[in-house]
């Protein structure tokens, strides 16, 4: 009988620094989307990678990325990753950040001021994480040149369709060099990610990895008809019987409306949505994270790039816009073999609806009277997470944190604390979760030992997307190399 071997990192040519600084976080071996993309990566090919949310892509595209890097000169990066929210794009930033030393990476995303990211544009910085609304803001004020990138990651490639950001993602690759490295990451390959490929990519290698979409088969899921009225206190008690929870709205005024709701009936929860200030998110997410909040109450993209193991409960409160977002929504718990609680509240006439989602996705549940029993009974007695601290009042800025020395630390790597398993009677062999490597995804971006020489990108245009380029960047021509 023959055994297979997984590759160690330095087996797939990982530089021994990086394999180093990996294992000073327990991360010694690689996820399955790392060892099928890192060599081709790592060799200067364009790789297009299909692979689940928390599958390990950052590291996969970030080991590459930074790999033999060429330093940069101030406002000229040279490689440049794109993600569709801030908070992934935080991730993505603390991960690297973790194994990238001596190349310098940077994050840039709205929703803050400008001085911060102007003077580390300034500085200069090797690799940029970006979204793509500020940085083409940031392009077009001069802080910031992309002829000089020579190597791109676009995560969550399906993701920034989704939210209209491919013109941008075009307009932004126009101005990369000629002769770049794109490696593209996405759930689904089709539609216009395919597009994307075709247009911006040189003969990719494609690597696919898991389901086409996120195995929700392990959770337990509950239809449960009510009335309009009776949505926010079912919710409520739902949350207190079983907790981390995330909550689906469909709008941002929804959310705030919703928190305050549950304030008032005893649920701590927060909430996060496009409208809210950078530092009001990073907030929330830090309060949910640490189980200060017990619940966290979401837009559709506020959640799409957050990545929280141990989420035991997701309520849809508001109805998915169609089978694809409740099969995303749904997948925020359930991680990693670990069971999970999914309920949907429907009014009258929103159970039709219902009833073609489940067809769509092979669910044959009924619609019952709501029961927080079952929830009981479902999540079988397992302990709640250990709860930070409550905030003290805060005095000055709202981004100061309260609690002093017994506040507890942000998750930056290792073992999520809140991670403990579902044992329901449908996950028997849910084990731990492992978040030290799969913290914030994993994606691969190949670094060096390139061989470029014979492969050709179509000729920029200069009138192509957005047209020449504005704040005194160059032109996109040709660069000798």
């Amino acid at each position: 009988m023959s055994t297979t071997t997984t590759p160690s990192f330095a087996d797939l040519g990982v530089p021994q620094s990086i394999c180093d600084a990996l294992a000073r976080r327990d991360i010694h071996a690689p996820f399955e989307i790392q060892a099928a993309t890192l060599v081709d990566a790592l060799a200067g090919r364009d790789v297009l990678g299909r692979a689940p949310t928390g599958s390990g892509k950052t590291i996969a595209f970030g080991i590459p990325i930074v790999t033999d890097l060429p330093k940069a000169k101030p406002h000229f990066p040279t490689a440049l990753i794109l993600a569709p929210t801030r908070e992934l794009a935080d991730q993505i930033h603390v991960e690297l950040a973790s194994f990238s030393k001596p190349v310098k990476v940077g994050v840039v995303y709205g929703g803050v001021g400008y001085g911060k990211q102007m003077r580390l544009l300034e500085q200069g910085v090797d690799v940029l994480v970006a979204c793509p609304g500020r940085l083409e803001d940031l392009i077009q004020r001069g802080d910031v040149d992309l002829s000089d990138v020579e190597r791109v990651v676009l995560d969550e490639a399906d993701r920034m369709a989704d939210m209209g950001f491919m013109p941008a993602v075009r307009r932004i690759l126009d101005q990369t060099y000629n002769d770049r490295q794109t490696v593209l990451f996405s759930a689904t390959l089709d539609g216009d990610v395919a597009k994307l490929t075709r247009d911006y990519q040189h003969d990719p290698v494609r690597h696919e990895v898991g389901e086409s979409t996120p195995d929700i088969t392990l959770a337990d899921h509950l239809f449960w008809k009510m009335e309009k009225s009776e949505r926010t206190e079912v919710t409520a008690l739902a949350v207190t019987a079983e907790w981390p929870a995330i909550i689906f709205c469909r709008t941002r005024h929804g959310c705030d409306r919703l928190k305050k709701q549950l304030s008032k009936l005893g649920v701590d929860a927060v909430a996060i949505h496009g409208g809210r200030s950078q530092n009001q998110r990073t907030r929330a997410l830090e309060d949910f994270t640490t189980s200060r909040a017990q619940a966290l109450v979401a837009t559709d993209v506020a959640a799409r790039g957050i990545h929280v193991d141990g989420v035991t409960l997701v309520v849809h409160y508001d109805p998915p816009e169609d089978h694809k977002t409740y099969v995303h929504r749904s997948g925020r718990t359930a991680r990693a073999g670990a069971g999970g609680i999914v309920v949907s509240l429907l009014t009258g006439e929103q159970m039709k609806d219902a009833r073609g989602v489940m067809r769509k996705i092979d669910l044959d549940e009924p619609i019952t009277e709501p029961s927080i029993d079952d929830i009981r009974a479902l999540a079988n007695g397992e302990p709640k997470p250990e709860r930070a601290p409550a905030r003290e009042p805060q005095s000055n800025n709202g981004g100061g944190r309260g609690g002093g020395g017994n506040q507890r630390s942000k998750n930056r790597g290792g073992r999520h604390k809140n991670q403990r398993n579902n044992n329901n009677a449908k996950s028997k062999n849910s084990g731990s979760k492992n978040s030290g490597s799969n913290n914030a995804g994993g994606s691969n971006k190949s670094g060096g030992n390139k061989s470029n020489s014979n492969r050709r990108r179509k000729p920029k245009n200069a009138n192509q997307g957005q047209g020449s380029k504005s704040g005194g960047q160059r032109s996109g021509g040709q660069r000798t190399r």
